[in-house]
């Protein structure tokens, strides 16, 4: 891609938004945290410009998180958002102190002068929306800017250097509550960056194929296949680049859903012309699990134990140096976040915070730094079925993360009997492709019922339903409460071991979608 554009990330929970504002304008965006923008990182890229992000710390701290004055400095478009329009402020010689009221939620922006970052919105009644989220104000502008709009509470809301084309803003354009935030974002990318629409899809996938030719060379590769779109696609770009070179296995690790194991064969000897082969690990994945309830060493005992069985794997396979995974980009941000100069881990992904440091192969991720959608138009523009692209999210360590506390084979059974229930239900109400993501999850406690007049002693089943577009935010989704009592009724009736279900109505965030 000509253009790109670079998020520096100082620990804002909505930061991934704006690389995904940014991808939706056609233009290729990545994220890096702010102690990596160094003059060596800076050479090796050629950026159109650079987006500072929002963060939870002050540029009033003693130690805030920052950049050297000489950065500003590279005639290369700067837009700061919340924080970084502080940051900018602070180190080109303005002035910021915390608010007197601070601005949490919605208000009205009034454009005070012409600029080209607001150039053509109106701004008039409900578009005068923004989403603010900050307890610091601008007080006193740097040499040589100027305000450009203004609320009730904030006098420098956007401010700018045109001269040097430097941009800050107060709220947050990237948040669908900030009305004309895309056209903002949009007029920073194509007025400002002189930006050109060359992120799509169909370029994506030729330059991924050519990209892993260069790297793969005649070395082999393998790729093991959970099932999921990540895996299938990235095994589908891998195959088109370096043909039988690939062999793909799929572990069934017995943390699987109902007749998975056994719909994904079908699928895989139609659909993928490499070499396929199913090792069965189950016993050995349990016997590692035993006794464990610590959702993170769980997710490495996981990944640890893949790793082995991929070694064990390739010793039968002539030269095989790669391995190949469908690691995400929400699956690296999410596993390493770093926040001033500590490392912020929400929780490790199995193939990336979970792996041993110390493998025999080299990793091929040609997917890491894409989100879920980008990935599944991905999957159309490869010929992948349906059937594939639109399956549901599933989390690389399976059942094991959704059974709360120790993992047994008999509580994954009743998770699977459940689980199966509730996703047979959404199908047949034509509601499972209207959901990014529905599962059960079963609980390490027990509850007290009544079944025939007698006791009962047994576990809670929690039914999990989301809406998204990429995974970083979720919402609950509404079902006809009809719909529930069906399925709960159905669960306990048919599934020994569970006497009470419960609908999970938590968003993300402040949750997780998955429950470890």
């Amino acid at each position: 891609m000509n253009s790109q554009i670079l998020v520096v990330d100082f620990g804002s929970q909505v930061t991934k938004l704006i690389a995904r504002r940014v991808r939706e304008n056609g233009v290729y965006c990545e994220i890096e945290p702010f102690q990596k923008v160094n003059e060596k990182f800076l050479k090796s890229r050629n950026f159109k410009g650079f987006i500072l992000s929002g963060s939870p710390s002050s540029v009033d701290d003693r130690n805030f998180p920052k950049l050297k004055r000489k950065f500003f400095k590279k005639n290369v478009p700067i837009l700061g958002i919340c924080y970084g329009a502080q940051l900018i402020t602070k180190i080109l010689g303005g002035k910021v102190e915390s608010c007197k009221k601070r601005e949490f939620g919605l208000a009205n922006l009034k454009k005070t002068k012409n600029s080209e970052l607001i150039d053509s919105i109106n701004f008039e009644k409900s578009n005068s929306k923004v989403w603010m989220s900050h307890s610091d104000s601008i007080l006193k502008l740097p040499s040589d800017f100027e305000s450009v709009a203004s609320t009730d509470n904030s006098t420098n809301a956007i401010i700018q250097n045109k001269k040097s084309n430097i941009y800050g803003i107060q709220f947050h354009p990237e948040v669908t509550h900030t009305k004309k935030g895309k056209l903002i974002l949009s007029n920073f990318l194509f007025k400002i960056c002189s930006c050109t629409k060359d992120w799509d899809i169909k370029s994506l996938k030729n330059n991924l194929i050519l990209d892993i030719k260069n790297k793969l060379k005649n070395n082999n590769v393998i790729c093991a296949l959970s099932g999921g779109v990540d895996s299938t696609v990235s095994a589908s770009l891998i195959s088109k680049a370096v043909g039988k070179n690939l062999k793909c296995f799929y572990v069934d690790t017995g943390l699987m859903r109902k007749n998975e194991t056994l719909q994904l064969k079908e699928l895989f000897k139609k659909y993928l012309d490499s070499k396929f082969k199913i090792i069965n690990s189950s016993n050995l994945f349990f016997k590692n699990l035993k006794g464990i309830t610590d959702p993170e060493k769980k997710r490495k005992i996981i990944g640890k134990t893949f790793i082995k069985i991929f070694e064990k794997y390739s010793q039968n396979q002539k030269s095989v140096k790669y391995l190949a995974q469908g690691t995400l980009y929400p699956d690296v941000i999410e596993s390493v976040a770093i926040v001033g100069k500590k490392s912020l881990t929400i929780k490790s992904h199995h193939n990336v915070g979970g792996l041993p440091k110390k493998m025999n192969f080299k990793l091929i991720e040609p997917l890491r730094n894409l989100f879920k959608d980008e990935v599944r138009e991905l999957g159309k523009e490869l010929g992948l079925p349906h059937t594939i692209i639109n399956r549901h999210p599933f989390p690389g360590p399976g059942l094991a993360i959704r059974v709360l506390g120790e993992v047994t084979k008999s509580r994954v059974k009743t998770l699977q009997e459940a689980d199966y229930i509730f996703v047979e239900e959404l199908k047949k109400n034509n509601l499972y492709h209207k959901i990014w993501q529905a599962f059960c999850v079963l609980l390490p406690v027990k509850t007290v019922g009544v079944m025939g007049d007698s006791r009962t002693y047994e576990q809670i089943c929690i039914l999990r339903a989301v809406t998204s577009t990429d995974g970083m935010t979720a919402e609950t989704f509404k079902f006809d409460q009809d719909f529930l009592s069906k399925c709960a009724n159905k669960i306990v009736n048919n599934v020994d071991g569970i006497n009470r279900v419960c609908f999970d109505l938590t968003t993300k965030p402040p949750g997780t979608i998955e429950y470890e």
